[in-house]
């Protein structure tokens, strides 16, 4: 064994047990997102989307208990815009529209119809509210049982506010002629309600948002005021339309495997510890030898080789044979031998003998005419594989070899 290599291999050894348990740690240690280690909040572009609600509201005021349940209820709706900046907290801002039905005390507060009968003393009235809102999020399913981008069912909380503009029939004089305007009456309100969202796809969920509006009261028209504070519950469901992106990147961390039984592993670096004290004793023995001298068995000065079929030297092949007629001009007492080659795989025996010979001579031509005297070269041919490595090796069979005769 040669000093270099038997240096080379022990090093090695030596590097491969060191670092032996920690590859085979290394090679089990897995990566995953964990939701549960927090979340990454997204672009400002991502987690928007856009709700449609339609339904009820319940007017709540003092003098609505002369009113029959049945009386208060009118239609209801609101569309949203909003975003989503954690998967707990997010904001929404929208316009709703809410049809109220309550009592007053005069003919002449907004809303009453003409001619209307009264109710325990009280004249019916019935008006809308539209106005903008805005309200803050909390998706409460997400903060107490962790963020799950296939949930089916989430619970959001919210609280807001809005300014609403009321709009009534207004009646001509002595006729039940009537057109809707403003009331020139705008109100605040502030709200809260609970949203049960149910995911039918992953743009798309189905809601039902339930949610109790205050606000101020309205004035009449000589400028009384009644209700001063009064309320509306509502009941709405929604569908959702969530733009991209619509998931939450979470944090990658490892994932380490359970500890396993080290005695195997400790047994093979004890059977590397003693291999590399045998490799050093070995080593030390190597080196305290005398150099042995290595003879080499020389090749053939050079090998020219040729494509399928052909004979005649390329331009490349040229400058090689050229190169090759300087060292035999330099060395005139030394002869050579040019054998001509033919793969025996392909083409019939004629075509191959014929190439072989033709190889060999048209390189024995390109040398004398370099100056090489035709004393120093001998052309012959053989019939067998140069390579002999197999039908796929065929191109280093198409040769011509130049060797040094002894």
């Amino acid at each position: 064994m040669k000093k270099a290599t038997f240096i080379a291999a022990a090093c090695a050894l030596v590097l491969g047990a060191q670092s032996l348990a920690a590859q085979e740690v290394a090679q089990e240690v897995t990566y995953t997102t964990d939701p549960s280690q927090g979340i990454l909040m997204n672009r400002m572009q991502d987690n928007w989307f856009i709700t449609a609600e339609g339904g009820a509201s319940f007017y709540i005021a003092s003098k609505s208990i002369h009113y029959s349940i049945g009386k208060r209820f009118m239609p209801a709706g609101s569309i949203y815009v909003g975003k989503w900046f954690t998967p707990v907290f997010g904001a929404r801002a929208g316009v709703n529209v809410l049809g109220l039905k309550g009592l007053a005390t005069g003919p002449n507060y907004y809303g009453v119809l003409p001619g209307a009968t009264k109710v325990d003393g009280y004249y019916p009235t019935k008006y809308l509210e539209v106005g903008p809102v805005f309200d803050l999020m909390v998706n409460l399913t997400n903060w107490w049982c962790g963020y799950k981008p296939n949930r089916v069912y989430n619970a959001t909380a919210y609280v807001g506010a809005g300014a609403y503009f009321t709009f009534t029939k207004k009646y001509k004089d002595n006729s039940n002629e009537a057109k809707i305007s403003g009331a020139h009456n705008d109100i605040m309100t502030l709200r809260a309600g609970i949203i049960n969202s149910f995911r039918v796809s992953q743009q798309v969920a189905l809601s039902l948002d339930v949610r109790f509006s205050g606000l101020d009261g309205l004035q009449n028209y000589g400028g009384e005021g009644w209700n001063r504070k009064y309320g509306s519950l509502q009941a709405y469901l929604g569908i959702t339309y969530n733009f991209k992106n619509r998931e939450w990147a979470a944090p990658v961390v490892p994932v380490y495997p359970e500890p396993e039984n080290c005695d195997a592993l400790r047994a093979r670096i004890a059977a590397a510890d003693a291999r590399i004290a045998d490799l050093e004793a070995q080593l030390k023995d190597c080196l305290n030898r005398p150099v042995e001298k290595v003879e080499t068995v020389q090749g053939p000065l050079a090998t020219i080789y040729y494509p399928i079929g052909v004979s005649r030297l390329n331009a490349a092949n040229q400058r090689v044979v050229k190169a090759i007629a300087h060292v035999m001009t330099q060395n005139p007492d030394k002869t050579y031998t040019l054998t001509g080659w033919a793969d025996n795989y392909t083409g019939t025996d004629n075509i191959n003998i014929r190439l072989r010979k033709a190889r060999a001579e048209g390189v024995a031509k390109l040398l004398k005419k370099t100056g090489v005297p035709e004393s120093q070269i001998t052309v012959t041919t053989n019939n067998g594989n140069l390579s002999d490595l197999g039908e796929k090796c065929v191109a280093l069979d198409r040769a011509v070899t130049i060797d040094e005769n002894k």
